[in-house]
C-alpha cells in the first residue's frame, strides 16, 4: 500500500534545517516529525549551501520546459560530458601505451629465450 506524499512549506523546511544546524539531533527530529533522516540531511545540506533558495527546489525531475529555459545548465552538462569523455580518452591512451610496452617486452623475452638452443639440464634429484 502506497502512502500519500507529504508536502512541506518552505518555512517549515527552513525551521527544521536551522534546528539541525543549531545542534538538534537528526534522529530526535526524525522520531518527532516522522520524516526520513535522509530528507532531513538533504534539507540541512541545501540550506547550508544556498540558504532559503536551496530549499525552494521542487521535488522530482525537472520539467522539459525548465530544462530548455536553463540554457546555461545544458551548456554545463555538455561541458561536463566533454570533460568526462576526454578523461576516458586519456585513460585509454595510458592503457594502450602500457599494453604496447608489455607486448614489446614479451616479444623480446621470446627472442632471447629461443636463441639459447641448448637443452635444459637435469638436476640430480630428477634423475
Amino acid at each position: 500500500m502506497k502512502t500519500k506524499r507529504r508536502v512541506f512549506s518552505l518555512e517549515f523546511k527552513q525551521g527544521v534545517a536551522q534546528r539541525i544546524l543549531n545542534g538538534e539531533s537528526v534522529t530526535a527530529l526524525h522520531g518527532r516529525l516522522q520524516i526520513k533522516r535522509s530528507v532531513l540531511y538533504r534539507w540541512r545540506d541545501a540550506y547550508r549551501k544556498d540558504g532559503r533558495a536551496g530549499l525552494e527546489r521542487s521535488p522530482g525531475r525537472p520539467s522539459r520546459r525548465a530544462l530548455q529555459r536553463g540554457g546555461a545548465s545544458a551548456g554545463d552538462a555538455a561541458a561536463r560530458r566533454i570533460a568526462e569523455l576526454e578523461r576516458k580518452i586519456g585513460q585509454q591512451a595510458l592503457d594502450l601505451d602500457f599494453l604496447r610496452r608489455a607486448f614489446k617486452r614479451v616479444k623480446e623475452s621470446r627472442r632471447t629465450s629461443s636463441t639459447g638452443g641448448g637443452t635444459a639440464s637435469i638436476g640430480r634429484s630428477e634423475r
